[in-house]
């Protein structure tokens, strides 16, 4: 293949890397509007750019953007949205109730305002919305209206914030959007891989998993269970010895991991149906310091036969972890118990991947005599970034330490990719 074709190859596939970010950036001259489709309801926000509000209405916003600016014009900006955006189905109009108006900075660049709102005289869900919008074009011609349906359980739509439905220009102001392509299986599937990514993104939940999978290859010598015959030589102190077979390291992962997800299970299921909740600070803390503690058990016994122990209590707080998840997805009472299912079992896939990833290189690793120094000094990172990680999350300060931390992990193949 000729360099011209491999750096075209090569373009297309960055191009498509990018395209969801570049969607997601608010470009100038746009407005939003982000749709969420319940089960028998709809809502969600416009974001407008304070530049076309004082051009709309005469007024002087300006950035900084505040709220107590924004205030005072609050009834002008409703009538504004009210008189130029409409929604209805088969002629029948859903008016809209604007629930709150708020000063919004994307970057130091731009500053939006966005309009929270939900549609009425809505009984059931209709196949198809009809939208009107007409703002902004009659001042400025090239502005663009762009619809993105953040969220549509049953259409598979969980968390999107770069995929466009539509797009209003002053050619062309109306709309429809379809809402009928849906099925309870794809809201699951959808959930199952919004579970996959999670797992794939958590590095202190991969990092946990790690400290638990290194000491499955190998046994302790006073460990009077499954012995191996194998040896790594009389000048080798150490007190592993590595297992014989491939079946007993598989079962105690499998043992392990079992314990650790029945009992994130339990509190994902909890804190999602709004039983018991932590507070996020103290969840993330507990869940870095969870590696350590896994990773010291690695180089001091601390629960001598009774990994499991670790792997449970601590996922009792993962699972809490998790949960924070679905309520950053905005996930409530529409089809929580499939979104439950959905997401668990997408974390279990991503957990056995992972496994499945890492666990046969530490098997054949198992035998020579510099791995009890990957278990020893790994489990010695993995308390060092679990501590720094504890210690941020906790007192919620940033230390600098982070940055050249996160540089390591960057050269490293697999933490890399995160």
């Amino acid at each position: 293949m000729s360099f011209g074709k491999l750096g075209l190859k090569y373009s297309i596939l960055l191009l498509i890397f990018l395209l969801p970010i570049i969607l997601s950036a608010h470009e100038p001259d746009h407005s939003y509007i982000f749709l969420r489709i319940n089960e028998s309801s709809i809502n969600g926000r416009f974001e407008i750019s304070y530049k076309d509000v004082n051009q709309e209405l005469g007024t002087s916003l300006s950035e900084p953007l505040s709220q107590a600016d924004l205030d005072p014009l609050k009834g002008l900006i409703s009538a504004l949205i009210r008189d130029n955006i409409n929604f209805s189905s088969n002629g029948k109009a859903f008016p809209l109730s604007i629930e709150d108006i708020l000063a919004f900075r994307i970057d130091e660049e731009a500053d939006n305002v966005q309009i929270y709102f939900e549609l009425t005289n809505m009984k059931e869900m209709p196949e198809k919305l009809d939208i009107s919008y007409t703002p902004f074009f009659e001042k400025r011609p090239n502005h663009r209206g762009v619809v993105i349906i953040e969220y549509h359980w049953k259409a598979g739509i969980i968390n999107n914030h770069s995929l466009i439905a539509e797009v209003f220009e002053n050619s062309g102001t109306e709309k429809q959007i379809n809402l009928a392509d849906v099925s309870i299986w794809k809201g699951f599937i959808a959930m199952v891989k919004l579970g996959i990514w999670h797992i794939w993104i958590g590095l202190d939940h991969i990092l946990f998993l790690v400290a638990l999978v290194l000491p499955a290859v190998v046994r302790r010598k006073t460990d009077n269970q499954d012995l191996a015959t194998l040896e790594y030589g009389d000048n080798v102190k150490t007190p592993w010895r590595p297992v014989a077979n491939f079946k007993p390291a598989a079962l105690y992962i499998l043992k392990i991991v079992t314990f650790f997800t029945i009992a994130h299970s339990i509190t994902l299921a909890i804190a999602s149906l709004g039983i018991f909740t932590l507070p996020s600070r103290y969840v993330e803390s507990i869940i870095a310091f969870s590696i350590a503690l896994a990773a010291l058990h690695n180089i001091i016994p601390i629960f001598k036969s009774k990994e499991w122990i670790v792997a449970f209590a601590f996922g009792l707080f993962h699972g809490f972890g998790f949960a924070s998840v679905l309520g950053e997805k905005g996930l409530g009472g529409d089809y929580i118990i499939l979104s439950l299912l959905g997401f668990n079992g997408g974390v279990e896939i991503g957990q056995v991947a992972i496994i499945a990833g890492i666990f046969p290189v530490l098997y054949f690793l198992r035998t020579f005599s510099i791995y009890p120094k990957i278990l020893t000094y790994g489990s010695g990172l993995l308390i060092l970034i679990s501590l720094h990680w504890s210690i941020e999350r906790f007192f919620e300060i940033n230390i600098p330490l982070g940055r050249w931390l996160d540089s390591i992990l960057g050269v490293i193949p697999f933490f890399g990719l995160f």
